[in-house]
């Protein structure tokens, strides 16, 4: 039997910002078609990945064989020193600056299982973005927050800076976490920020608009709307995230150094991006997210800001 107590005391101090449990169980029939709802209408683009293993998606349970509860933690990327997208300088998205988060938080997973005498594979397994869960889903089943307007999750009196990470455990917990509900209200602050009209209004987004989708995981040519719309952010989009008043209120800098902003890349001016070569590339973005979109797809980036 997990205690939860221990396992968020053992988690707050390997550095996690927030920790919640749910009995591992299929998602909520609403969710699940809205899920295939949003799927069915394209809004995926080309990331076909969350078409595929769409039964597990659906039930972590088909992840983990005698899974019984998931934990969700989140991890504080931002930075005060990332300068803001109203400044004109070129400049990533906040998350881009660190360590590849992948990377990062999978490693804090890993050693609070060793914490709890847990062992991956027997007793559970760890997750960060790469595997079918519905991961904004699970956190806000564990307590964490709720999903809003941006689709990012957001935490209450922390903003929505978080990286997301999840263990799948066999054991169940002698006490669970109540599901958050949304306390957007009204607020339509990050809609309105979205230069591509991409966010929905309900919680999702369509990635064929989307800057960030467009930035990192689109191959081939910028859209006319698209690249018109980057400056001066050439991968990744922060400006709906920049607008919401959790944000702007609640947001701290992350505790963890291997998060934080990169002095190399802070130094970057707009020249030295668009001199970028690929030998500085590969320096500048050694265990890096950013590799993602490739050399190629950051010089299209760079080259559309003009």
């Amino acid at each position: 039997m997990l205690s939860a107590t221990h396992l968020k005391q053992q988690a707050a101090e390997l550095g996690f910002s927030a920790c919640g449990l749910a009995p591992a169980a299929p998602v909520d029939p609403q969710r699940a078609a809205e899920l295939k709802r949003w799927l069915a209408e394209g809004c995926q683009a080309d990331m076909h990945y969350l078409e595929n293993n769409l039964d597990k998606r659906l039930n972590p349970c088909l992840l983990v064989e005698g899974a019984k509860t998931v934990v969700s933690l989140a991890v504080n990327y931002y930075s005060h020193q990332v300068p803001p997208a109203t400044e004109p300088a070129y400049r990533l998205a906040r998350y881009a600056y660190g360590t590849d988060y992948h990377e990062v938080v999978k490693q804090m997973l890993r050693r609070l299982m060793q914490r709890l005498g847990l062992e991956e594979g027997r007793d559970g397994r760890v997750f960060v973005d790469t595997a079918p869960i519905d991961e904004k889903y699970w956190a806000q089943q564990c307590g964490l927050g709720w999903r809003g307007c941006h689709s990012q999750l957001i935490l209450p009196q922390a903003g929505s800076y978080f990286f997301l990470g999840e263990l799948v455990l066999v054991h169940p917990a002698d006490a669970y976490d109540a599901p958050m509900q949304s306390r957007c209200g009204n607020c339509r602050r990050c809609i309105e920020a979205c230069p591509t009209g991409a966010l929905r209004g309900d919680g999702t987004l369509d990635a064929r608009r989307c800057l960030s989708y467009l930035t990192i995981e689109h191959r081939g040519p910028l859209p006319p709307e698209a690249a018109g719309s980057l400056s001066p952010c050439f991968y990744g989009c922060d400006r709906c995230a920049e607008a919401c008043p959790w944000n702007l209120r609640f947001a701290s800098d992350t505790p963890i150094a291997d998060l934080q902003p990169r002095e190399a890349l802070l130094q970057m001016q707009n020249e030295d991006w668009k001199a970028l070569t690929l030998e500085q590339y590969r320096q500048l973005f050694r265990k890096s997210a950013v590799k993602r979109a490739k050399f190629e797809g950051l010089k299209r980036n760079i080259d559309a800001l003009g």
